[in-house]
């Protein structure tokens, strides 16, 4: 299967409510290899957390994360089929609307689910994203 001819199928039902940015059911190619990705914060490569106290720098951090994850892998954004993302306060959902879209294929915006979330592993972090692709090849 080459990267041409792995194309995940994208839907959000009429019967469902409209939705904002993600489909409601991906469903990966046939015989496509899945890859899982756990969940990304915002640190660097040391373990530093990057954008203390601040929402969409952290949220950058951790979709660029996911990224550079998603590639050694073999696979790249195009071919996410599900995120799934975590904050603490949901004041913050039009920043990470905006940080998402710079990273997701908005043309085939893969399903996606937000949770609020009273915290996290370490303190300081504000947000985690994890996602599951599909691996061309």
């Amino acid at each position: 299967m080459s990267n041409e001819t792995v194309r995940s199928t994208f839907l959000s039902p009429s019967a469902l409510p409209r939705p904002a940015g993600y489909s409601h059911v991906a469903i990966a190619p046939e015989g496509a290899r899945i890859v899982h990705i756990s969940g990304q914060v915002a640190m660097d490569g040391a373990g530093n957390i990057v954008g203390v106290g601040d929402f969409a720098t952290q949220a950058t951090q951790a979709f660029q994360n996911l990224r550079d994850a998603l590639i050694s892998a073999g696979s790249s954004f195009d071919h996410v089929l599900k995120i799934n993302m975590f904050v603490l306060d949901m004041a913050d959902l039009t920043a990470l609307r905006e940080v998402r879209d710079r990273f997701v294929n908005t043309d085939a915006a893969p399903a996606s689910t937000l949770l609020q979330v009273s915290g996290f592993f370490r303190e300081g972090i504000l947000f985690e994203v994890d996602a599951v692709a599909v691996v061309p090849g």
